[in-house]
This record gives C-alpha cells, sequence and structure tokens, in this order.
C-alpha cells in the first residue's frame, strides 16, 4: 500500500461545528470546534477552502476551540479543519466545510405571500412569493421548526421567487418566512420578513380505505368467534369424555374384583 493512502486510513479526518450554529448576526461572536477522534500535535483552521491556515492549536486532546469574536461580513464563509495525529503520525485531511451564514440587519427584509391563503385542503397545491428590491442573488424559504432553509431559489427577474409546495399534507402546516442571500460578499443574508401560517385540513378517508378498514375489522370479529367456537367444543368433549369415565367408573362391573 502506498505512503500517503497509508497515512489516510490511519489519520482519519476530524468534524468541524458552529456554536451557535444559526441565527448569527453581524458584531456575534462565534466558536468553531474541531472534535479529533485522537490526540494531536496541531490543529489548524482554514477559511473558503484555502490551502493556508489562518490559526492554530497546539497540543490538543480531543476538541480545538476558534473563536470568532464581532463577527464582519468577511467571515460570513466556509471554513474547514485539519490536525497531525501523534499516534499513529500523519496529518489527516480536511474536515467537511461548515457554512457561516450571518445576517446583515441593515438590508430591509422581504415580503411574502401565501396563495390560496391560510386553511387549504389536504391535496392542494400551494405557492408562496417572495419579494424585495434590487439586494438579493437567491431567496431562501424558511420553516419554523426546521435549522436549515427547506428551499432555495434564484430570482425571477432579479426582484422574486416562488415557491411551489405540491400536494400538502398536514406535515406541511406551519409557519414560513423568506430572506435572501445579500448581492455582491460571503454568505451573507437579510433579516426575516413578515411570515405567513398554512394549516392543512386533512382530507376524509377515501371511500375504499374505509371499507377496507371495515372488511378487516369483520375478519377479525370472523376469527375470533372462531377460535371461541374452537375452544368452546373442545372444552364441551373433554367434559363428556371425563363424565363418561365416571360413569363407567360407577357402574357394577366399572371395578376390578
Amino acid at each position: 500500500m502506498a505512503p500517503i493512502a497509508a497515512a489516510l486510513i490511519l489519520v482519519p479526518p476530524p468534524s468541524l461545528s458552529l456554536h451557535p450554529s444559526q441565527g448569527v448576526s453581524l458584531g456575534d461572536n462565534v466558536t468553531l470546534r474541531c472534535h479529533l477522534p485522537r490526540m494531536a500535535a496541531w490543529v489548524r483552521l482554514y477559511r473558503n477552502e484555502s490551502t493556508k491556515s489562518i490559526e492554530q492549536k497546539d497540543k490538543v486532546q480531543r476538541m480545538a476551540k476558534f473563536s470568532l469574536n464581532g463577527i464582519k461580513k468577511e467571515d460570513a464563509v466556509s471554513y474547514q479543519c485539519r490536525y497531525k495525529g501523534l499516534k499513529p503520525p500523519g496529518t489527516s485531511q480536511k474536515s467537511d466545510p461548515v457554512e457561516l451564514l450571518v445576517t446583515d440587519h441593515s438590508y430591509p427584509p422581504p415580503s411574502i405571500s401565501l396563495s390560496p391563503e391560510e386553511h387549504v385542503d389536504m391535496g392542494t397545491n400551494v405557492t408562496i412569493q417572495c419579494w424585495s428590491k434590487k439586494y438579493g442573488v437567491a431567496f431562501l424559504l424558511h420553516k419554523d421548526g426546521h435549522s436549515a432553509p427547506i428551499q432555495h431559489q434564484d430570482p425571477d427577474g432579479g426582484t422574486n421567487a416562488t415557491f411551489a409546495l405540491f400536494r400538502v399534507t398536514p406535515a406541511d402546516s406551519g409557519t414560513y418566512g423568506c430572506s435572501y442571500r445579500i448581492e455582491g460578499c460571503c454568505l451573507l443574508f437579510s433579516p426575516l420578513g413578515d411570515n405567513v401560517t398554512l394549516e392543512v385540513i386533512p382530507g376524509p378517508t377515501p371511500p375504499g380505505e374505509e371499507r377496507r378498514s371495515h372488511g378487516n375489522l369483520v375478519v377479525a370479529v370472523v376469527r375470533g368467534c372462531a377460535a371461541a367456537l374452537v375452544f368452546g367444543l373442545g372444552l364441551y368433549f373433554v367434559i363428556d369424555a371425563r363424565s363418561l369415565w365416571r360413569q363407567r367408573d360407577d357402574s357394577p362391573g366399572g371395578e376390578d374384583s
């Protein structure tokens, strides 16, 4: 086996996480944690998949922490880390990149509309439209309870985007909002604007499903009755047999002389 391939097998890559991982605004503080599978001689942090590291920690046990204080626009990029193992020796590959998404509250939030509005029947196609002035290069659709945007779309003509929810179910019920990525810089986004609420009304059970459920109930009842009947007949024959034996024992010729 080639030495490079052996080193990659023996020194598994680390993983990198952001804290907090969402809701970061300009001026906030963020910690990047590089998680290691073993002790390291050093751990390095990289920005935007660069080959040159921006910070190094020496003699690390299981995790290296890198602090970004007073987040600026240029900090809104992707990050990776790597380490040099002690036992066995060798340098790992870089971790998977993580993206630091930052909100700039100096930009106006987008507007949003829902069609059809609010209460819809299950199976309906719903559209959510987002629009703003010419600040954005992409729109993102957010749903409460989800840490990441659920859809992403380039603007239609530069000012709006339409998101489609096909054949909605009760699982699509919830509160939705929009943001947009700011043109010309990094991973910088607008604040969320107003939100809209979608409520999907569950439909009646299809006739075929009702018949199937009724048929299953009838089959279960019939099987239960059959089992009870078999048990009853078996019990009857046992009792009847014991009665015949008693009669035989009580008869004059039933006992040995």
